[in-house]
């Protein structure tokens, strides 16, 4: 493919004040690439970049013209003026002051989408904004347009506990900041605005003194819940009455309610649809995300046309969220789930073209949620796919190594993005790429060391180590828990297992958990990224902060330490039975069954779960996974229902079954029900079935209890049953079952 010398490039542009805007920009831009500043020339000189105020499509759009060593970059204004240059520069390689672009780029780029933007909210709970600068912004602001982006959403002062220690502004001061900051490149601005609980009037009026003093504002964006709980039909009223109020100040602002059902309001969503079938002329069009009260599909269906939709994907989480990790079948490996964490660098660029592709057909656009820099990758190229739908995943990836580290081999760096994705498959245990992503990542830190200066390589480099630590740990640990059973099964003493599985982590893992911490200490240096509560002020365990959860338990080695502490303080008499049923508590016989959502996932059981269920995930939780829950229950299945279907059993037996389930607290449930092959086996009071305190002391987390139920011979179809467990009202939520012979 030819490629095209820009070395020493001179930059012309006319007298237009965008053209002039776009140029000293892109100025900028190359000087930090090859530390070379360009000449500006009146008359275009080869080679040379042009800066022209043409009318295109709309104000997205830009053409790029070459001729004679000339690259001509025309737009309506600062806005696709910077889309096009950045073009230029992600197609570009920089090399010892060297500028060359990889192929000619001449051609008309209108976006598919009209709505692609990120909500960057200034507030103390994410994960790296807070300690972020206006100049910091300002400088993201430009990265996300560099793929494309022409929205960014801001979040006003929440009622929270206020600034943190590495806030710089008052968030509402910075609300109106970043919106000036937004009017100098002609992003348009949203508000994510929840509702309050205040009188309507005094409500109106604070929104107002709000809105005067937003220098632009394009969009306000009230979530239908989490927080701002009211009844569908009444939050329709008060959004009407806000967007009455906002339209007075900003004459073409938009007002876009989001269907996000609030979990008290059983009727939220038909209150909803049936107050928009109103039409009301003050709604602009409907926004649907997290918690929502519709699927996208049904939304659509619903929802009246006149009324546009667009998508608040929620790219930055990974369990306990709308898209987690696979989210197909949410599979995440209990390990990886627990030691990195919901809010970890999590670059997941093949996963989110696949829910692009799935969503995109309905909506206008997006403005993802996220909560820092962690999801950096995934807003590029959720960003280049609402651009350019059609360009190839890894292309994108490409784009993004020449953009942001341009000092490193982009084809190296785009394999290891798609290599870290591919780390989160299966157990770590049994995947050794996971090794050889870390050589990657390493090695090109040992081979460029310059570029420990760039956050986003720190970031991957961070990430990379992470999973090797949870591979070598989870390696290691298995090995002394096969070792301590060993012992235990072979007239070993209960100290001789407890010393085993006391043993030393190697020095090679030692060396990396050093080397992670360094890694997320540079990270804080850089970009203020908050990867721990109480060194770098991250405002939770859940926020991101990785090095909390890095070295919480992975395999059952604490909680055999536990349970073998807990046997010592037991009668010798009754060491042994315990110690039995330890080791044997997942086992069963050939015409037995066991299952554990956590250890085995949802393949193994037959059929697909009816409807949106959502998994509890326990495993990054400090106060739940601290040696006293078994591996086996960290993920909890919350639905309402249950079905699996099972082969297997000898016919004319009896057998039990035995589920374990979070403790009991709904009094009022009386239609909590066991059918097997259609035939009801309970029904009654939550869980009810036999209670065994005894295994459930011995074997269970707290707070969690089994409860078993007979299941006749006759109720077997030659050994095959069609299991189903549900309850209609607050649902089932369960981690783990049994069937046993009776």
């Amino acid at each position: 493919m030819k490629t095209f010398d820009f070395s020493g490039l001179s930059v012309c542009c006319g007298d237009d004040e965008a053209c002039k805007k776009a140029a000293k920009l892109f100025f900028g831009e190359i000087q930090k690439r090859t530390g070379i500043l360009p000449l500006l020339t009146d008359t275009p000189k080869p080679p040379s970049v042009s800066f022209v105020c043409a009318p295109q499509k709309n104000k997205d759009s830009y053409t790029i013209s070459y001729n004679g060593g000339v690259l001509t970059i025309a737009g309506e204004g600062i806005r696709s003026l910077i889309y096009g240059y950045s073009y230029f520069l992600r197609k570009s390689e920089y090399r010892n002051g060297k500028i060359t672009l990889i192929r000619d780029i001449s051609g008309e780029y209108v976006p598919d989408k009209r709505i692609r933007g990120h909500q960057l909210g200034y507030r103390n709970c994410n994960n790296t904004y807070d300690a972020w600068s206006l100049d910091d912004y300002r400088r993201y602001y430009l990265d996300i347009m560099m793929f494309g982006s022409n929205t960014v959403e801001q979040i006003p002062g929440d009622g929270g506990p206020g600034n943190n220690r590495l806030m710089k502004y008052n968030q509402n001061d910075f609300c109106f900041m970043s919106s000036a900051l937004a009017d100098e490149f002609d992003l348009d601005f949203s508000l994510w605005y929840p509702n309050d609980d205040k009188d309507l009037d005094e409500s109106l009026k604070e929104r107002r003194e709000f809105f005067e003093k937003c220098p632009r504002l394009n969009v306000v964006f009230p979530p239908g819940g989490d927080p701002g709980d009211y009844p569908g039909d009444e939050f329709v009223d008060r959004c009407i009455a806000i967007s009455k109020e906002l339209k007075k100040i900003h004459p073409n602002a938009e007002m876009w309610p989001s269907a996000q059902k609030p979990h008290t309001q059983i009727s939220w969503g038909e209150d909803f649809i049936e107050k928009m079938k109103l039409l009301p002329d003050e709604i602009d069009g409907v926004i649907t995300g997290p918690n929502r009260a519709f699927t996208l599909d049904t939304l659509r269906r619903l929802l009246p046309s006149k009324y546009p939709i667009r998508l608040y994907p929620d790219i930055t989480h990974n369990v306990r969220c709308e898209y987690p990790v696979h989210f197909d079948r949410d599979d995440w490996h209990y390990a990886l789930a627990t030691a990195i964490g919901r809010e970890t660098i999590n670059p997941r660029p093949v996963e989110y073209r696949e829910i692009h592709r799935l969503t995109r057909r309905y909506v206008v656009g997006s403005v993802s949620y996220s909560d820092g820099s962690n999801d950096d990758v995934n807003k590029m190229v959720w960003g280049d796919m609402d651009f350019f739908p059609d360009t190839p995943l890894r292309e994108t990836l490409l784009d993004y190594a020449r953009a942001f580290m341009w000092e490193l081999p982009a084809e190296k760096v785009a394999d290891g993005i798609l290599a870290l994705e591919r780390n989160w498959i299966g157990d770590p245990a049994e995947n050794p790429s996971i090794e050889d992503t870390y050589a990657l990542w390493k090695g090109l830190s040992d081979e460029y060391p310059q570029v420990l200066d760039n956050w986003r390589f720190c970031q991957l480099l961070f990430r990379a180590g992470c999973d090797a630590l949870v591979r070598r740990r989870r390696l290691f640990e298995n090995s002394l828990l096969d070792d301590a059973r060993y012992i235990l099964s072979n007239g070993g003493t209960i100290e001789e297992a407890i010393a085993m599985l006391n043993t030393e982590y190697e020095p090679d893992y030692r060396e990396l958990r050093a080397y992670t911490d360094m890694l997320a200490q540079r990270l804080f240096d850089l970009i203020g990224m908050q990867l721990e509560v109480e060194r770098f002020g991250a405002s939770g365990w859940e926020r991101g902060a990785t090095l909390n959860s890095l070295d919480l338990p992975v395999t059952d080695r604490a909680w055999y330490l536990n349970r073998l502490n807990y046997a010592l303080t037991l009668p010798e008499n009754e060491r042994d039975e315990f110690i039995n049923g330890l080791i044997n508590r997942n086992k069963v016989a050939p015409d037995e069954y066991y299952f554990s959502l956590a250890e085995h996932g949802f393949g193994v059981l037959g059929e697909p779960q009816q409807g949106e269920f959502y998994i509890d995930f326990q495993g990054d939780r400090v106060s739940v996974n601290n040696g006293t829950i078994p591996m086996s229950q960290l993920k909890l299945y919350d639905h309402y229902s249950f079905r699996c279907r099972l082969g297997g059993f000898t016919p004319g037996v009896d057998y039990k079954l035995r589920i374990s389930y979070r403790k009991a607290k709904y009094d009022f449930v009386r239609k909590h029900t066991v059918t097997v092959n259609g035939k009801v086996i309970y029904c009654g009071k939550q869980y009810g079935g036999e209670k065994n305190e005894k295994f459930d002391a011995d074997y269970l987390a707290p707070n969690t209890e089994t409860a078993t139920y007979l299941l006749p011979a006759e109720v077997f179809e030659n050994g095959c049953v069609e299991l189903v467990i549900s309850e209609p009202t607050v649902g089932i939520m369960m981690s783990e079952f049994w069937v046993l012979r009776a």
